[in-house]
């Protein structure tokens, strides 16, 4: 099947050079066309589809001659012989080349007009016995007259026709050939593909002459009445704005004379609206610009409704319109500490803020002298892994406050249109989100949420991070200016929350703007009073059940925590927590129960296996392992250092995905523990004739970072010295070539994944000491901190037994310690700072 190519040129064939005759043989492979008819002495350019190649290629190998035969019914996909017309035309393959996705772009020369006797049967393609139909040229004052006719009314066509080309008249005037002119002046008319084979079968050309000029003449007419209707609406439009200037001064002659109507226009409603409002004076002027436009513009015009829509979002928008703060400390906070269990820091900002409000507040009351000063705006960053509460946060700090609450979704934003809107030469512009939201709010001081802010990103459109660096800055804000309101609006007292899992991907400009305040994530105790206080009473009302049907018990509600979750924060637990009470209203349903109490033993029932075990379970009895601390994007966690030894040449492999920084980290330790062979008792010969693999699973997740260098120091040499490292004992520490013991950071959410993990010793750097001040109580109760400066301090706390509470519980870099000390005691003060002891906590 072929289809013709739109895009390349239709070149008639005006040269007077005979035409050849027909084939020798009277078979022909016929080529099936759509939307078209190919007329003699007619050069065409096709480009044949792939289930008709094989018909050119033959054609191209043989003499080139081809049957072009349109098809009857143009929606037939494979038409069949009895679906093309009778009467084809002869054409010769001048030019073929295949394009490289197998389609031919062929050029070919029609020559005569064929009839089809009979179809050939068989074959790839269709072929068929066809006899030439040549025409019947007449050579009379008739013809002449029909031709020069023909020429006459087909000039008057093209002037009438908007953009017809010049070189089209003058290449038919050339035309001498009366058949020739037919063809040529049908394929540049706007027939039907059935008019066209109506007239290819004609055999007169005085006959295909008088068709063509019965059509050109209703073609001239149809153009006629269409350049008249063009001439009325033209004359109806300039008598619409006629008529609009003189209403427009009967109006005025209606007001002057006090005979107003009692209906208001659409205008006056306006500026009924307008006078209501309490815009500021740049606002107001802007409108009122814009309202006298609309009301001198007529309400056809097609920027009639652009004013309309940009009027309607200034005087919507509230521009001084706020919520009273509830001042009342006390019940703001009752209303945090209700709302979330934790989030202390959070907390204890808001309550600052309100108490600046409420002092501010009681001056300006005081004072006799007009204060313009506000308090000033909050810009905060929640920033922790998953499932900690940061989103939720915001709802209950708007409730707390007694204000409106709106939320903006950043993750995928990447137009900067998003953020300051489009301007208004833009059809179906907008505000930008941020005026959206205020909209939404109802008042220009609500908190405002912007959550999953390190989530944007940037392209060709611009940086939506660059322009959240005005909203978030108190010293720009007051003036935020959208393009599409072209105004300034004041957002400085809004309260801007931010959300985050990561500060590494969000711009440093943007961080420097926002109060950082780091959520690391719940210890078990935390999500057991989490569970009871809130999410079973949620879980309980969205499965509509009351509390005398489904009962948790704690050791219950313990057994999800550590055996079928492991995170931060309370995501996955709230869900194990609803498919356990699907299960009981499964148990009410079928067997009747009145009512349902969770134990640990149904919870292993209803959940299945356990997904989780603990980690120190695995009890680390050979050497060459050791437990280090992480942060990931979803918390804490532990991971372990492994390291082997085999036969070699002193050779390092590293494994696990590792990043530069945690590789230049084994390479430290190992030059360190090869340096210091003889004085952690290691056999100095053993590196040279042995390689060492340090694997870190898993393997499949990159990790990177300095805080693993102390643990595969031990690692390392508990390969060498043949001493496991002890099971329940978890590190962190950046390592150096000196052996020094370097700080690191997220020192909380680390601690916390080695008491979930169910560590009892953690060895971390003396220099993050007051980051343990940190931790909630009762990780401080169940663990022990030891806190070194050097990585013989460590090696002295991995290899070594738990110390005895004996006098023998120092080590060699201690000193004494220092009278009230009490070291030895069961549990021992953080704030000690007065001797070398590292501060422990011992359960």
């Amino acid at each position: 099947m072929s289809d013709n190519n739109d895009d390349m040129p239709i070149v008639s064939n005006t040269s007077n050079t005979p035409t050849p005759s027909l084939l020798d043989t009277d078979t022909i492979p016929i080529l099936p066309v759509r939307e078209l008819v190919a007329f003699p002495q007619m050069t065409l350019p096709f480009m044949v589809s792939l289930e008709s190649a094989q018909l050119i290629e033959d054609a191209v190998n043989a003499d080139g001659h081809i049957g072009l035969v349109t098809v009857k019914d143009e929606d037939a996909e494979d038409p069949v012989p009895g679906e093309l017309f009778e009467v084809g035309t002869l054409a010769k393959i001048m030019h073929a080349k295949k394009n490289s996705d197998g389609i031919w772009v062929v050029l070919l020369n029609a020559l005569h007009r064929f009839r089809i006797s009979a179809w050939e049967a068989g074959g790839p393609y269709l072929r068929a016995h066809v006899t030439q139909a040549p025409e019947i040229v007449e050579s009379d004052l008739e013809t002449e007259a029909l031709q020069r006719q023909l020429l006459v009314t087909f000039q008057a066509v093209l002037a009438m026709t908007p953009d017809a080309p010049d070189e089209m008249g003058k290449t038919i005037a050339q035309i001498e050939d009366p058949l020739q002119l037919a063809y040529v002046t049908a394929f540049n008319m706007k027939l039907s593909t059935k008019r066209r084979q109506a007239l290819l079968e004609l055999d007169s050309v005085n006959a295909k002459l008088r068709e063509l000029l019965a059509r050109l003449a209703r073609e001239k007419e149809m153009l006629s009445i269409g350049q008249k209707i063009q001439t009325e609406v033209r004359e109806k439009m300039t008598k619409s704005q006629r008529e609009y200037v003189l209403r427009q001064q009967l109006d005025a002659i209606k007001k002057e004379l006090g005979e107003n109507e009692e209906e208001s226009t659409e205008s006056d409603d306006y500026a009924r609206r307008l006078e209501e409002a309490d815009l500021p004076k740049e606002a107001r002027k802007e409108a009122q610009r814009e309202l006298e436009r609309m009301q001198n513009m007529s309400p056809q015009s097609a920027e009639y409704p652009m004013i309309k829509n940009y009027l309607d979002w200034l005087i919507d928008l509230p521009w001084n319109k706020t919520s009273e703060d509830n001042t009342d400390i006390t019940a703001a906070r009752d209303i945090l500490e209700a709302d979330h269990f934790g989030l202390d820091e959070v907390k204890e900002r808001l309550i600052e803020y309100l108490a600046v409000r409420r002092l501010m507040q009681t001056r300006e009351e005081a004072s006799s002298s007009e204060d313009d000063n506000q308090a000033p705006g909050v810009i905060l960053c929640l920033a922790g892994p998953p499932g900690v509460g940061k989103t939720s946060l915001g709802r209950s700090v708007a409730r707390a406050l007694g204000r409106s609450f709106t939320r903006m979704s950043l993750g995928g934003v990447r137009d900067e249109a998003e953020i300051r809107g489009h301007r208004r030469t833009y059809i179906g512009a907008l505000p930008g989100r941020i005026i959206q939201a205020i909209k939404r709010a109802g008042t220009r001081n609500p908190v405002f949420m912007l959550d999953e802010i390190d989530k944007v990103g940037q392209d060709w459109r611009g940086d939506p991070s660059s322009a959240l660096l005005e909203v978030l800055d108190p010293a720009q804000n007051g003036a935020f200016r959208d393009h599409y309101l072209d105004v300034d609006f004041d957002l400085s007292e809004v309260i801007f929350i931010a959300t985050a899992n990561q500060l590494d991907t969000i711009p440093g400009p943007l961080r420097d703007r926002m109060e950082i305040i780091t959520l690391d994530g719940y210890t078990e105790l935390e999500k057991l009073q989490i569970a009871k206080r809130h999410l079973i009473p949620r879980q309980l009302a969205a499965h509509r059940l009351r509390d005398d049907e489904v009962t948790f018990i704690d050791d219950a509600i313990q057994k999800i925590i550590q055996d079928y979750t492991r995170e931060a924060g309370v995501r996955n637990l709230e869900r194990h927590i609803a498919a356990v009470c699907r299960k009981g209203i499964v148990q009410l349903s079928e067997k009747g129960w009145p009512h349902v109490v969770i134990t640990s033993k149904m919870v292993r029932a209803y959940l299945k296996k356990e997904r989780f075990e603990s980690e120190y379970a695995e009890h680390i009895a050979v050497p060459g392992i050791a437990t280090g601390l992480a942060v990931t994007a979803v918390g804490g966690d532990i991971l372990y250092i492994e390291a082997s030894r085999m036969p070699g040449t002193g050779r390092l492999n590293l494994t696990g995905q590792l990043g530069d920084v945690m590789r230049e980290s084994a390479e430290i330790a190992h030059s360190y523990v090869r340096s210091q062979a003889e004085a952690l008792q290691i056999d100095p010969t053993l590196f040279e004739k042995s390689d060492v693999h340090l694997h870190v699973p898993a393997g499949a997740l990159p990790k990177d970072g300095p805080s693993a260098g102390v643990a595969m120091t031990m690692a390392l040499t508990s390969l060498f010295s043949e001493r496991p490292v002890r099971s329940e004992v978890g590190i962190t520490g950046e390592v150096t070539l000196r052996g020094r013991v370097l700080p690191v950071g997220g020192i909380k959410m680390k601690v916390l994944a080695a008491h979930r993990a169910g560590l009892k010793t953690v060895v971390l750097p003396a220099r993050n000491r007051p980051d343990l001040d940190e931790l909630p109580d009762e990780v401080r109760r169940g663990m022990e901190f030891v806190t070194v400066d050097h990585v013989d301090d460590a090696v002295a706390v991995a290899f070594a037994s738990p110390p005895a509470p004996a006098d023998d519980a120092g080590g060699k870099n201690e000193k004494p310690a220092a009278e009230g000390c009490n070291r030895n005691a069961h549990l021992v003060p953080l704030a000690c700072r007065d001797c070398h002891h590292d501060p422990s906590l011992a359960g």
